[in-house]
């Protein structure tokens, strides 16, 4: 089978919410790359184009995602690949998703702890760390526009 495997180097955008299915356990955040370049007439460094991917962790990695990220760690994601379209209200819409093998805080930005984890109780840990669902939709227009403003959502519990 073929997939498009990617590594994304980017900032957690939204906290990540955490949910127990029937299937296991799942959690989403989105992610924010964007590109730097050097701007020689001004002779400094230049943000770019800001992406945004939807990325999706299942199982342990999403346990272990809802306890370790927070809005603006810098982070690394590897995972498959998924670009969606569809036509809503009139609009075509185009996103981004991207289903996490690994994620890892970005170590050239800052220090991490490691703290390896036990099997975790069913469960247990899932009520305490549900989180109210963040509205990620984009506004309709132009997609270079700025994001919404993110509420500020309460971290969770470990």
């Amino acid at each position: 089978m073929n997939e498009t495997i990617i590594c994304a180097v980017g900032n957690v955008a939204t906290q990540p919410v955490f949910r127990e299915l029937g299937t296991g356990s799942s959690a989403r955040f989105r992610l924010a790359v964007t590109s730097r370049y050097l701007d020689r007439e001004k002779n400094e460094w230049t943000d770019g184009h800001t992406n945004f991917f939807t990325v999706w962790a299942k199982r342990q990695l999403a346990l272990n995602v809802s306890g370790s990220l927070n809005v603006g760690d810098p982070v690394i994601v590897q995972g498959r690949l998924r670009v969606r379209s569809e036509a809503r209200e009139g609009q075509n819409w185009t996103s981004a998703d991207l289903e996490a093998v690994a994620i890892g805080h970005d170590l050239t930005r800052g220090t991490s702890a490691f703290r390896r984890t036990g099997r975790p109780e069913a469960g247990a840990s899932a009520a305490a760390q549900r989180q109210p669902e963040p509205n990620w939709e984009a506004p309709p227009g132009d997609s270079d526009a700025a994001p919404p403003q993110q509420v500020a959502e309460p971290a969770a519990v470990t």
